[in-house]
Protein backbone atom coordinates (compact mmCIF):
# COMPACT_ATOMS: atom_id res chain seq x y z
CA UNK A 1 0.00 0.00 0.00
CA UNK A 2 1.36 3.39 -1.04
CA UNK A 3 0.74 6.41 1.14
CA UNK A 4 0.91 9.91 -0.28
CA UNK A 5 1.12 12.95 1.96
CA UNK A 6 0.59 16.39 0.42
CA UNK A 7 1.63 19.69 1.94
CA UNK A 8 2.02 23.31 0.94
CA UNK A 9 -1.53 24.41 0.29
CA UNK A 10 -2.98 27.61 1.67
CA UNK A 11 -4.44 31.01 0.92
CA UNK A 12 -2.73 33.28 -1.57
CA UNK A 13 -3.65 36.42 -3.50
CA UNK A 14 -4.14 36.35 -7.24
CA UNK A 15 -0.79 36.59 -8.98
CA UNK A 16 0.98 34.86 -6.12
CA UNK A 17 2.78 31.55 -5.92
CA UNK A 18 2.63 28.34 -3.94
CA UNK A 19 4.60 25.11 -4.00
CA UNK A 20 2.88 21.84 -3.22
CA UNK A 21 4.83 18.79 -2.11
CA UNK A 22 3.84 15.15 -2.03
CA UNK A 23 5.93 12.55 -0.27
CA UNK A 24 5.35 8.93 -1.20
CA UNK A 25 5.98 5.90 0.98
CA UNK A 26 7.01 3.41 -1.65
CA UNK A 27 10.28 1.87 -2.73
CA UNK A 28 9.02 1.94 -6.32
CA UNK A 29 8.80 5.74 -6.48
CA UNK A 30 11.67 6.12 -8.95
CA UNK A 31 9.95 3.71 -11.36
CA UNK A 32 6.42 5.16 -11.48
CA UNK A 33 4.62 8.18 -12.88
CA UNK A 34 3.21 10.80 -10.51
CA UNK A 35 0.43 13.28 -11.09
CA UNK A 36 -1.44 16.22 -9.64
CA UNK A 37 -5.19 16.66 -9.96
CA UNK A 38 -7.63 19.18 -8.52
CA UNK A 39 -11.28 19.24 -7.64
CA UNK A 40 -13.87 21.83 -6.72
CA UNK A 41 -17.21 20.98 -5.12
CA UNK A 42 -19.76 19.73 -7.61
CA UNK A 43 -17.22 19.08 -10.36
CA UNK A 44 -15.17 16.10 -11.44
CA UNK A 45 -11.56 15.77 -10.45
CA UNK A 46 -9.43 17.21 -13.24
CA UNK A 47 -5.90 16.65 -14.41
CA UNK A 48 -3.35 19.35 -13.65
CA UNK A 49 0.10 17.90 -14.35
CA UNK A 50 2.06 14.66 -14.44
CA UNK A 51 5.64 13.55 -14.63
CA UNK A 52 7.01 10.21 -15.64
CA UNK A 53 9.53 8.11 -13.76
CA UNK A 54 12.63 9.50 -15.49
CA UNK A 55 11.69 13.08 -14.66
CA UNK A 56 13.40 15.62 -16.89
CA UNK A 57 11.53 16.22 -20.14
CA UNK A 58 8.65 13.88 -19.30
CA UNK A 59 6.16 16.36 -17.83
CA UNK A 60 2.70 17.12 -19.20
CA UNK A 61 0.21 19.82 -18.25
CA UNK A 62 -3.40 20.77 -18.61
CA UNK A 63 -3.87 23.67 -20.99
CA UNK A 64 -5.30 25.78 -18.17
CA UNK A 65 -2.02 25.71 -16.21
CA UNK A 66 0.57 25.45 -18.98
CA UNK A 67 3.22 28.11 -18.60
CA UNK A 68 2.21 28.86 -14.99
CA UNK A 69 2.67 25.54 -13.17
CA UNK A 70 5.73 23.30 -13.12
CA UNK A 71 5.93 19.73 -11.88
CA UNK A 72 9.17 18.15 -10.74
CA UNK A 73 10.32 15.17 -8.73
CA UNK A 74 13.18 14.19 -6.45
CA UNK A 75 13.51 10.44 -6.59
CA UNK A 76 16.03 10.42 -3.74
CA UNK A 77 13.38 11.96 -1.49
CA UNK A 78 10.40 10.12 -3.01
CA UNK A 79 8.76 13.50 -3.43
CA UNK A 80 6.95 15.21 -6.26
CA UNK A 81 6.41 18.97 -6.38
CA UNK A 82 3.99 21.33 -8.06
CA UNK A 83 5.25 24.88 -8.35
CA UNK A 84 2.32 27.18 -9.03
CA UNK A 85 2.86 30.76 -10.17
CA UNK A 86 0.62 33.54 -11.47
CA UNK A 87 -2.23 31.98 -9.55
CA UNK A 88 -5.79 32.87 -10.49
CA UNK A 89 -9.02 32.63 -8.48
CA UNK A 90 -10.11 29.81 -10.80
CA UNK A 91 -7.15 27.75 -9.53
CA UNK A 92 -8.94 27.47 -6.19
CA UNK A 93 -9.50 23.78 -5.48
CA UNK A 94 -8.43 20.82 -3.42
CA UNK A 95 -5.24 19.51 -4.99
CA UNK A 96 -4.53 15.79 -4.96
CA UNK A 97 -1.30 13.93 -5.53
CA UNK A 98 -1.57 10.59 -7.33
CA UNK A 99 0.74 7.69 -8.00
CA UNK A 100 0.54 5.19 -10.80
CA UNK A 101 1.01 1.51 -10.09
CA UNK A 102 2.68 0.43 -13.31
CA UNK A 103 6.44 0.69 -13.48
CA UNK A 104 8.55 2.06 -16.33
CA UNK A 105 5.62 3.34 -18.38
CA UNK A 106 6.55 5.03 -21.63
CA UNK A 107 3.31 7.01 -21.82
CA UNK A 108 2.25 9.74 -19.41
CA UNK A 109 -1.00 9.01 -17.57
CA UNK A 110 -3.39 11.94 -17.32
CA UNK A 111 -6.71 10.39 -16.36
CA UNK A 112 -7.93 9.63 -12.86
CA UNK A 113 -8.53 5.94 -13.61
CA UNK A 114 -4.89 5.52 -14.60
CA UNK A 115 -3.73 6.26 -11.07
CA UNK A 116 -3.88 3.70 -8.31
CA UNK A 117 -3.03 5.70 -5.20
CA UNK A 118 -4.21 9.10 -3.96
CA UNK A 119 -3.31 11.54 -1.24
CA UNK A 120 -5.78 13.14 1.11
CA UNK A 121 -5.70 16.47 -0.72
CA UNK A 122 -4.58 19.96 0.20
CA UNK A 123 -6.69 23.10 -0.16
CA UNK A 124 -5.47 25.92 -2.36
CA UNK A 125 -7.46 29.15 -2.21
CA UNK A 126 -6.66 32.10 -4.46
CA UNK A 127 -8.32 35.37 -3.54
CA UNK A 128 -9.04 38.08 -6.08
Amino acid sequence: QVQLVESGGGLVQAGGSLRLSCEASTHTFSRIAMGWFRQVPGKEREFVAAINWWGEGSAGYADSVKGRFSISRDNAKSTVYLQMTSLKPEDTAVYYCAADRSEYLRTLPSRTYEYEYWGQGTQVTVSS
